[in-house]
């Protein structure tokens, strides 16, 4: 299913677990690229082409917000459930962790994948985390990627989680997987920062509802109110602008 142009996957978190899990216990790696993606990662590939042809070679995008999972059910993806980062995160550690899959994480502030490490054994009861890693807020040169790449490999991992922020998990991911010998490299957003209490997640409410943005346009406004502003007008419009059929406009 398309959601402005963008493939969103059209299920919910149950079945692309156990879509993953099988596959990781009956395939080679070949570093499967998925990204959790919501109205942020949708509009910024309507401005950006590049953006948009990089999530087009991502294996699956899944619907991170609701606003995503409305239009694609109108357009007939009947079964489309929100697969929010945070939620597919937990339940694919859990569901895994009697599995002989091997995870590594690789994201947030320095400590907060070690901190989510230990969360996944306390919480989620899972202990088959090979590895963590914090990149740095700039750009990681070739010999650094190839470095972390050999630290990926020798862990065995077959999952690597990828926590950023979009645009740049995805940009993040797609380069790693150059460098990997994985089954499947997915970026979550925030959950690392959520799971490891950094950040406080909306009710339950608010997100059925599609208002988590504003309840962290109001936790963080001087960081979001910019992104927030532009993200929310832009995918109505967008939406409306498609059903509608205007090609083309000022």
């Amino acid at each position: 299913m398309q959601v402005l142009g963008v493939h969103i996957y059209e299920y919910n978190i149950r079945k692309i677990t156990n879509e993953i899990i099988h596959h990781i216990k009956d395939n080679p790696k070949t570093n499967r690229l998925i990204s959790a993606t919501g109205a942020h990662g949708i509009i910024h590939a309507q401005r950006i082409p590049g953006f948009k042809k990089l999530l087009d070679s991502f294996y699956l995008n899944l619907p991170d917000g609701m606003p995503a999972v409305w239009v694609g059910r109108m357009k007939g993806a009947r079964e489309m459930q929100r697969c929010y980062g945070p939620d597919f995160f937990e339940y694919l550690i859990r569901v895994s962790a009697g599995a002989n899959i091997k995870h590594f994480f690789c994201g947030g502030k320095e400590g907060v994948a070690t901190e989510l490490k230990t969360v996944s054994e306390r919480k989620f009861f899972n202990f088959n985390v090979v590895g963590v890693f914090c990149p740095p807020f700039r750009y990681m040169n070739d010999v650094e990627m190839e470095a972390l790449g050999s630290q990926i490999n020798n862990s065995g991992a077959d999952i690597v989680w990828i926590g950023l922020g979009t645009p740049r998990q995805e940009e993040f991911a797609s380069r790693l997987s150059s460098y990997s010998n994985v089954h499947y490299i997915i970026t979550v957003g925030a959950a690392f920062d959520f799971h490891t209490g950094k950040l406080k997640q909306a009710p339950n409410w608010m997100q059925n509802a599609g208002l988590e943005w504003l309840f962290r346009l109001m936790i963080e406004p001087k960081r979001l109110y910019k992104r927030y502003l532009t993200i929310v007008p832009l995918f109505i419009f967008y939406n409306v602008k498609e059903f509608l059929g205007i090609k083309k406009y000022r």
